[in-house]
């Protein structure tokens, strides 16, 4: 038996009740990861919104294709005939912070937010001890059930879906944030510059050129002088039309290696999250066969703010896909690496810098 992810807002898994409870679904593009899930595997039902667990289905069929009307404003055609195994409520439903100290996943992926990104997408595969865990609270929270008030809004919230000229496509709510998890390593006064300074000496000490935004190159942080670092480039590479050049001069922080762009990073600090991801998403329109690394980073209290925005249809309809090709970095996550890496730095590759990120692809029900 395999333990698997099946997520919900509370408006789908209201209309999944409603229909019986007796097929669950997901999108289309999951079909190869869904063919893994057999009979006899358990979902693990999660509500997106209040980040808890609410029940668990016992899977009744391999998958299988239909577009019939369950779901009120989208199909989930990869479906599976279930049966409910334990079923809570909203109010008696588990929160998964609860759960922290006896999850291997969380103690897998570390401190900040990064666990929910395995919350972003369904189906996934749990841990089997992990999912034992699971099935074991819920079945324990219906005979000893805690009643616990939630935020109506957010168990409610769904993407809003629309007809355009380039299909259907999806706007998540804007004003939805999840609160941040109290955590020793979230930076106090953390500033731009200071960001922008870890990133630019972090790309130097791995032996990369480094650029920084042409409107910055005059800052400082703690008397430290951007100008001051070494391997800090006068002028990029002129590889591109002068239009892309304009724009990749703005970019806050960019790393290279001789004339090839290895990471590009735009620090959204204070300021309109768009204007970062407009930059981007222009360099990625005018250039949409160069292979790019780009990163958002952000402080940690920012960081649903800076997945919904990523993931409108303005971006999430690129070629190729802005959420696909960029990932985010909080502040927390930056600073503790940094910290931890210490002398070692001078071992790493530019690469390590994706094992700290997380991706900005959302895939809920």
């Amino acid at each position: 038996m395999k333990y698997w992810l099946d997520l919900f807002t509370g408006k789908t898994w209201e209309e999944f009740l409603e229909n019986g409870g007796t097929v669950s679904g997901f999108r289309e593009r999951r079909k190869t990861i869904a063919q893994k899930i057999l009979p006899g595997d358990y979902l693990i039902c999660y509500l997106t919104g209040i980040s808890r667990v609410v029940g668990v289905l016992e899977v009744q069929s391999k998958s299988y294709m239909d577009e019939s009307k369950i779901w009120l404003d989208e199909v989930y055609p990869i479906r599976f005939k279930v049966r409910i195994i334990y079923r809570l409520d909203a109010k008696t439903a588990i929160p998964i912070l609860e759960l922290r100290d006896r999850l291997k996943l969380f103690r897998k992926i570390g401190s900040g937010k990064k666990w929910s990104g395995f919350f972003r997408g369904s189906p996934a595969e749990f841990d089997p001890e992990d999912g034992e865990v699971l099935v074991d609270v819920i079945k324990n929270a219906i005979s000893n059930p805690i009643i616990r008030e939630y935020d109506e809004k957010k168990y409610r919230r769904h993407a809003k879906t629309y007809e355009s000229r380039v299909g259907v496509v999806t706007i998540p709510d804007e004003d939805e944030r999840t609160e941040p998890i109290a955590d020793e390593t979230q930076p106090i006064g953390t500033t731009h510059e200071e960001i922008q300074w870890l990133l630019l000496k972090l790309g130097s000490d791995l032996g990369l050129d480094v650029w920084v935004a042409r409107n910055d190159k005059n800052r400082t942080f703690n008397d430290n002088q951007f100008r001051s670092l070494p391997r800090l480039v006068s002028q990029l590479p002129r590889q591109f039309d002068e239009a892309t050049n304009k724009t990749i001069e703005l970019i806050d922080v960019i790393w290279l290696q001789g004339d090839a762009i290895v990471a590009a990073f735009e620090v959204e600090h204070s300021t309109a999250i768009y204007s970062g991801l407009l930059r981007m998403s222009d360099l990625v329109s005018m250039q949409p066969n160069i292979k790019l690394n780009l990163y958002l980073v952000a402080p940690d209290d920012r960081r649903e703010k800076v997945f919904y925005e990523i993931n409108r249809p303005t971006f999430a309809k690129l070629k190729p896909p802005l959420p696909k090709i960029c990932r985010f970095i909080s502040y927390s996550i930056l600073k503790k690496e940094i910290l931890e890496v210490g002398s070692r730095i001078q071992y790493l590759r530019p690469e390590f810098i994706d094992e700290i990120a997380e991706s900005c692809e959302v895939d809920e029900a």
